[in-house]
């Protein structure tokens, strides 16, 4: 969602038309970049060349600054937008900032959520082209994804000849779109030229395994190896059949060989930003490509970068999926948080959240607190950013600092949604502070050696704070069995809903007393990590009742209107 703080700014698409971009190979010099390593879409987009991340991978690296935020609520926090204009900040204060963001899918864009290029003067441009399609990565992520649904329904078709089970098939198909009609679907029907007939799926493209696998590779042949290893199906005497055993693998490479470059494009005030890569957090590891990470931290004294939603989601799944896989680690962490969503999590209706509400707010700051104690038990320090509206007083950041006191972070108000950089020079000065004075002692969640069942327990007690975790005799069995054929080191990404702690959406602030019951527990051997359903958390979203896509329209002069 795009932040509309209580004031009147222009549209965020006309703030973004105003602005006069600088052409990409400027941008790229500001990281040392040659035009040798530049692959230009049109004057302000590029991809950058492997080459160059390949020479660099020796280099020295500078800090990395992880932005995360409260549990959402549909009052907005602006994560993006802060890491956008904490980016800006920092290059205003002399540091050279670079920030790394995921790529838009168009399914929230013309659903509800909406654009993901941020908001007001802290935004990513050309903002129409990163939300739309782009330079064409997530496509060619999607149609990598379908043909290999396409040659296993192929394989049926053609006498079959591993063995696989119909009934067993677990790859279905992807679309880049919110589309609740495709969840379940029947394939191979008309008869017996359309292949055998059988049960499949539809999700959407940023919940793909191959968008997981994508945005964990650092090269052409992990990419392959991990393509391969993406288990498709089970025999009828119940042994996987992988993407390797269909030889689908190195043809999904190939689709996905330019894809693998990052995209690199400008803040409005021309920092440099790598787009690249968007697994959702709700559905998937939320984070952009470790690529993109990795060479923003070979080319800038400070990276930024975002985790998708709460910190229960986006920021556990980065500490310990992405950064056990890429061999990174944070140096600070911000959480971003509004009075206004505060406000929420105590329980006020959406339209009074204008209007001092103290025991709403004594309430709701429990949410921030939860996500505080959270980040410390990663042994990392946290600035809390409050995203400033209008309709916020001084009172209420006081009183929210003074509850917070005992957690010894600093709170600090950022105003970078009208003001940009300028706005966001103080929280770029308190990072620079805690990060140069700050002695971290990074530590994982759980260990690789902790059983599958354990690490779930761990992540739902630790991280979300429920009293217990709930599976069915045939689920745990299912544990079991995963635990068995030697995927219990692998990390876990839980599938839990973004509004809440807890896997009801309506249980705001910091629900207590609560379990987490557990759906369905599935491995993706190519990302390497097991994925565990919870609750009623879907892998394709559904449009809601009046979806954005009814006010987005071409004008007469061939521009794009209601996009935001």
């Amino acid at each position: 969602m795009t932040d509309t703080p209580a004031r009147s700014l222009p549209p965020d698409i006309e703030i973004a038309r105003q602005t006069k971009m600088s052409a990409i190979d400027e941008i790229a010099a500001k990281l040392g970049i040659g035009a040798e390593d530049l692959e230009h879409y049109g004057p302000v987009k590029a991809k950058v060349s492997l080459d160059l991340y390949d020479r660099l991978a020796d280099a020295p690296t500078g800090k990395l600054v992880l932005v995360t935020a409260i549990t959402p609520t549909p009052a907005g926090e602006g994560k993006t937008t802060t890491s956008i204009g904490l980016t800006d900040g920092l290059n205003r204060i002399g540091h050279r900032a670079t920030v790394c963001l995921r790529e838009p899918s168009m399914g929230p864009c013309f659903g509800m959520k909406g654009g993901a290029a941020g908001g007001g003067y802290a935004q990513v441009v050309p903002m129409e082209d990163i939300n739309l399609h782009f330079t064409g990565d997530i496509h060619a992520i999607e149609l990598a994804h379908n043909l290999l649904a396409a040659m296993l329904d192929n394989h049926l078709h053609h006498g079959n000849k591993l063995g696989i089970d119909p009934r067993r098939v677990s790859w279905g198909r992807v679309v880049d779109m919110n589309d609740r009609a495709l969840r379940n679907v029947m394939v191979g029907l008309g008869g017996v030229n359309n292949s055998v007939p059988h049960e499949s799926t539809f999700d959407i493209t940023v919940a793909s395994e191959v968008m997981a696998v994508f945005c964990l590779s650092e090269s052409l042949l992990e990419l392959r190896e991990r393509l391969g290893r993406i288990i498709v199906a089970h025999t009828r005497d119940r042994r996987p059949v992988t993407a390797a055993d269909l030889k689908a693998h190195g043809a999904m490479t190939v689709l996905l060989k330019n894809a693998l470059k990052p995209n690199l494009v400008q803040t409005l005030e021309h920092s440099p930003v790598f787009i690249h890569g968007g697994p959702f957090a709700n559905i998937a590891h939320g984070c952009n490509s470790v690529i993109a990470t990795k060479l923003a931290m070979r080319l800038s004294e400070y990276t930024v970068t975002e985790a998708g939603f709460g910190a229960d989601l986006g920021a556990e799944k980065f500490m310990n999926i992405k950064c056990r896989k890429a061999g990174i680690r944070p140096n600070a962490v911000v959480i971003v948080a509004t009075v206004r969503a505060l406000k929420h999590h105590g329980g006020v209706a959406l339209a009074d959240l204008c209007g001092p509400n103290r025991e709403a707010l004594d309430k709701g700051v429990e949410n921030l607190k939860k996500h505080i104690e959270n980040i410390h038990r990663f042994g990392l320090p946290v600035v809390v950013a409050i995203n400033s509206f209008a309709s916020d007083t001084d009172d209420e950041i006081e009183f929210i600092k003074d509850k917070c006191a005992y957690l010894s972070v600093k709170i600090v108000k950022a105003d970078h949604w009208a003001r940009g950089g300028a706005g966001a020079e103080s929280l770029a000065e308190a990072v620079v502070d805690v990060v140069e004075n700050t002695k971290t002692d990074f530590t994982l969640l759980y260990p690789n050696t902790c059983s599958l069942w354990d690490k779930v327990g761990i992540i739902c007690r630790e991280i979300y704070g429920a009293t217990d975790v709930l599976a069915d005799k045939k689920l745990r069995a299912k544990f079991q069995q995963l635990q068995e054929s030697g995927y219990g080191e692998l990390p876990i990404c839980m599938a839990k809903t973004q509004y809440s702690l807890s896997t009801d959406p309506g249980l705001k602030g910091r629900p207590k007393k609560f379990d987490v019951p557990l759906r369905d527990v599935r491995v993706s051997a190519g990302a390497g990590f097991v994925f565990v359903l919870t609750g009623d958390i879907m892998t394709m979203p559904g449009l809601p009742a009046v979806p954005a896509a009814e006010s987005i329209d071409i004008n007469p002069n061939g521009d794009v209107v209601g996009l935001f």
